[in-house]
């Protein structure tokens, strides 16, 4: 039986997995899927998110740790998430049997104009004042290219039910921005997914990393930012192919 962690980004909680969590259970039915929240999101949205990627590693194995949960893990991580998937392998290998990192970006790998597209710096500061529903409706916007209208009713309740602060957004958005990776890769089995359409992340950072590591990379033609969301199929389908056993 593996162990499965998944990991998500800026703003997330575990529900915006949407049924990807399921359908990963579906295909690995002897598996334990693990989903968590970082503090400062979702049922932890009244707690102080960290603002440095090493910290929410803390947070990350400690809590495993106190859930009863054993190492190794698989994980999957999305953005954010990949960056602290990152630090976490490079910190303590031996934890992880792999990890697959999905449309992610590094410093010092690539320059900030990649690490996040200018045009939409307008808008993550619009984040900061905006009412839950034109939070969740620029977040779709610039995160998937598909099933925008259908989602955005869902994501508008889970924000209004469990609101993020504005400290903790500026907290996360911080940790992401300033965390550096270390050059050599991590002795982790690892491979990346990126979306060649990502409207938030150049496609180019997930390509660098790829070289820089010699590890695998499957670029998506079409999807968005948040590929489990936008073709969750091709994110199983790719997790056969390439994860490591």
């Amino acid at each position: 039986m593996k162990n499965w962690v998944l990991l998500r980004g800026l703003m997330r909680e575990t529900r915006h997995w949407g049924d990807f969590a399921q359908q990963l259970q579906q295909q690995y039915p002897q598996d334990r899927i693990i989903v968590l929240d970082w503090p400062g999101n979702g049922q932890l949205n009244s707690e102080t998110s960290p603002n440095r990627i090493e910290h929410m590693v803390q947070y990350l194995r400690q809590t495993l740790i106190e859930q009863g949960h054993q190492a190794p893990y698989h994980v999957i991580a999305l953005s954010l998430g990949a960056m602290v998937a990152i630090a976490w392998a490079q910190q303590a290998p031996n934890e992880l049997a792999s990890a697959t990192l999905i449309n992610t970006s590094l410093r010092p790998f690539n320059p900030f104009y990649q690490r996040l597209r200018p045009r939409n710096y307008l808008q993550l500061l619009r984040l900061l004042f905006s009412t839950a529903a034109q939070q969740e409706q620029i977040i779709l916007q610039l995160t998937s290219n598909r099933y925008q209208a259908q989602l955005l009713p869902q994501w508008i309740a889970y924000q209004q039910q469990y609101p993020i602060r504005r400290s903790n957004i500026l907290r996360q958005l911080f940790a992401a921005l300033r965390y550096r990776s270390n050059l050599e890769c991590p002795a982790v089995p690892l491979q990346l997914l990126a979306s060649q359409c990502d409207q938030l992340v150049s496609a180019q950072c997930s390509q660098t990393l790829a070289q820089r590591w010699q590890i695998p990379l499957y670029s998506h033609p079409s999807a968005g930012h948040d590929l489990p969301l936008d073709d969750a199929a091709w994110v199983l389908a790719h997790l056969q192919l390439g994860q490591p056993t």
